[in-house]
């Protein structure tokens, strides 16, 4: 039962500041660095550094060859870079094709976050500006996410669940349009083309798709068509119900704190199968990410709201529609290899 003295806890007239004009340069400042590893990152499918640089690195005869090629990895990948950023001055549609990834799949993650941000300022909660972070070009997708801090408890389980929800939301709406774009823009493979890897669509990439009459299986997509399906499996990641991802705060705040945590030992039994049926019959190793992740996230418990009031009906229905929204964004083998 909860304290009908916590019952209205959440709407007390609370001071919560605004952040100064240092803390809005710092979250500026690492806003920038993303977006300039995230255009980067979106003109390689363009070049062929990456395969210049594995040309560049001596063959493997011996353990001392490959201690070689390990000490030339730093000062070769610095010099891709470089080459990369010589590149694009003359060439202004790849510079384009750059901006148009990190554009389109920045504006996905600050939907996301400032839902969270948003939301906790409706409910007066002490917390951070999203800070972004980069990650190095030619290593994975120019960026490791975003994330707030919640610097203060949530007082009942309907801030949790309205704040937990808000990002997934926010940033699934935003991802729909560039969705729609990226699936009318992909082009059909050329003749003989072999991809290394293959990018397995999201139940809502296939649907926009066969709106469209377009045949995904048999095109590539483009800058828009990889920031969909970028925002897509970042949402669908944070929907599964475990610890303290948006999927865990949605599953503690309709079913409550022992529900809680069988369903996220279901759903890390269920991740465990499919990491491992991935592997065996479909070559893809993308499934570890997520079992990493929620290993991390059944270690870490959900901390109890003040106020343990169960739901109501239009939360409850806004926790289906959340539900729709990680069937839309799921895809247990997200990336295949092709040997």
């Amino acid at each position: 039962m909860s304290d009908p003295a916590l019952s209205s806890v959440e709407y007390l007239p609370r001071r919560v500041s605004y952040p100064p004009a240092g803390v809005w340069l710092k979250h500026l400042f690492w806003f920038l660095i993303t977006f300039i590893t995230t255009t980067l990152t979106g003109v390689l499918p363009l070049l062929s550094l990456g395969d210049s640089l594995e040309a560049q690195l001596p063959e493997t005869q011996s353990w001392v060859d490959t201690f070689q090629q390990i000490a030339l990895l730093p000062s070769l990948y610095f010099q891709t870079i470089g080459k990369l950023i010589l590149f694009l001055p003359g060439h202004p549609e790849a510079l384009l094709e750059g901006l148009t990834y990190s554009v389109s799949l920045l504006f996905i993650l600050i939907c996301h976050e400032f839902g969270h941000y948003i939301a906790c300022r409706i409910y007066r909660i002490d917390a951070s500006l999203p800070y972004f972070l980069p990650s190095p070009p030619l290593i994975g997708i120019g960026t490791f996410g975003a994330f707030i801090r919640i610097r203060e408890p949530l007082p009942s389980r309907r801030a949790v669940f309205d704040i937990g929800v808000a990002g997934p939301i926010a940033g699934f709406i935003a991802l729909i349009p560039i969705a729609i774009v990226g699936v009318y823009l992909t082009q059909p493979i050329p003749e003989g083309f072999k991809a290394g890897l293959v990018f397995n669509d999201p139940l809502l990439m296939r649907l926009i798709a066969w709106f469209l009459g377009v045949d995904l299986a048999n095109s590539i997509g483009g800058p828009f068509y990889f920031s969909a399906w970028l925002g897509l499996i970042v949402t669908s990641l944070n929907l599964i119900p475990a610890g303290q991802l948006d999927g865990g705060h949605a599953v503690y705040a309709v079913f409550g704190e022992r529900l809680h945590g069988i369903i996220a030992k279901f759903a890390f039994a269920a991740m465990l199968v499919l990491t491992v049926l991935g592997m065996i019959f479909f070559n893809s190793p993308s499934g570890l990410l997520f079992l990493v992740i929620l290993i991390i996230m059944l270690r870490i418990g959900h901390p109890e709201p003040y106020d343990n009031t169960p739901l109501d009906l239009k939360r409850r229905l806004v926790a289906a529609f959340t539900l729709l929204i990680f069937i839309l964004s799921f895809t247990p083998f997200p990336i295949q290899v092709n040997f």
